[in-house]
């Protein structure tokens, strides 16, 4: 159920879209949830399902197999889904951030070869920036790429890899010009192939492990791994874009994660829509000095202000996205969307958690489940206090004296 009446700034074919993802969610998403967060599983079946309604194919172009349809509505696909459960959205959103990279700067050629797949989602993408040293100061990344003959070799490792397992095709910045200044221009993404499931690669792809799966508070089923290279063997025509894409690998990721930030902020909005409506269905019937809690100005200021939070992100995580798909600069709007909506997420989530009392605390309650998951959205594609940094920065640019 929707637990507020949001402004209808959607067309009747995104509605017709999200009701299809809607009932999904509450027929397979919810009920299930719990299960493979509990036993930290891979939800192979809810995964099948996805691949069944042409998920992973959302915005891949029609030519290649996929829907065709633009970011906006794929954000609110998101949003549906987090709302569900965020670990299904992790699943669906490195692989759109891959096929975001293939689209906009791959060749003809890895766009023939990737894409048809990725849309029926035999192959599934992830994509690795963070290593064991280098988090949000992407610049400082160690991964090296080598060139000997028409060969490259690399070396390194990535860490925080989500669907570092199951992909079978990571996208992986490493630093190819180690002399070059700013560093950034140095930095070349790799297309790196691999068996989806498997932990180590052999034959022509040997020098890639996956090493077993980062234990983690929350966001479960989804796998997040650290990623080895050694002596991994690449060439040109796996750069992404081919030869001319040697060293454009951070623009190219920059780009990216404009539309993983929109992402993310999605994520808040559904995380945050799902705790508002648990917080409206119990207050209704937990009861205390003989009426339900609703009735209580104390609860009822929590769910106001759960609502106006929940409201006021997902509009601004609206207009990113739609500015996003019409092509403007929204690196800006994406950064106040992706640290909006996060925040409006754990705080709807933690107030949703003091509105269940002590049964929060309980595993036999979803909120518990939420109440690990949404820290989570405060980290991913770069903290609150970066995207503040970005915010500032970009504000200061836009604005120049």
């Amino acid at each position: 159920m929707a637990a507020t009446a949001p402004y209808q700034d959607i067309t009747e074919e995104q509605e017709a879209i999200l009701e299809m993802v809607r009932q999904f969610v509450d027929d397979q998403i919810l009920p299930n949830a719990e299960k493979y967060d509990h036993e930290d599983s891979y939800p192979q079946p809810i995964v099948d399902q996805m691949q069944e309604l042409g998920l992973f194919g959302v915005t891949i172009p029609e030519e290649y197999g996929g829907m065709g349809l633009d970011l906006a509505t794929y954000a609110l696909i998101v949003e549906e889904l987090s709302r569900g459960w965020i670990s299904i959205s992790g699943i669906i959103n490195t692989h759109f951030i891959g096929t975001y990279l293939l689209m906009k700067f791959g060749s003809e050629e890895q766009k023939a070869h990737y894409l048809p797949k990725m849309a029926t989602g035999e192959i599934r993408a992830s994509f690795s920036l963070s290593e064991p040293e280098a988090g949000s100061d992407v610049q400082a990344i160690k991964t090296t790429a080598t060139k000997t003959g028409d060969q490259w070799e690399i070396n390194g490792a990535k860490m925080w890899v989500t669907n570092g397992l199951m992909s079978s095709v990571c996208f992986v910045l490493v630093r190819t010009d180690p002399n070059a200044q700013p560093a950034y221009k140095g930095m070349t993404c790799f297309i790196a192939d691999k068996e989806s499931g498997v932990s180590e690669n052999t034959g022509d792809l040997k020098g890639f492990v996956v090493p077993p799966k980062i234990k983690k508070m929350g966001y479960k089923g989804v796998e997040s791994t650290e990623l080895v290279f050694d002596g991994y063997k690449r060439t040109d025509e796996q750069i992404l874009g081919g030869a001319e894409g040697l060293n454009q690998g951070f623009v190219q990721m920059m780009d990216a994660l404009e539309v993983g930030r929109v992402n993310v902020a999605a994520r808040g909005v559904g995380i945050a829509q799902r705790a508002l409506e648990l917080a409206l269905r119990y207050s209704q019937e937990r009861k205390t000095f003989g009426k339900p809690i609703a009735q209580h100005q104390a609860i009822q200021f929590k769910l106001a202000d759960m609502a106006s939070q929940l409201e006021a992100a997902r509009l601004v995580t609206r207009k990113a996205a739609r500015m996003k798909s019409a092509g403007e600069r929204s690196d800006l709007e994406a950064g106040m969307a992706k640290l909006l909506a996060s925040e409006a997420g754990r705080y709807c989530v933690e107030e949703c958690f003091r509105i269940h009392g002590g049964y929060g605390y309980s595993k036999e309650y979803e909120i518990e489940r939420l109440y690990r998951d949404a820290p989570l959205l405060l980290i991913g594609e770069g903290t609150s206090e970066i995207q503040r940094m970005v915010i500032g920065k970009k504000l200061l640019q836009r604005h120049k004296i």
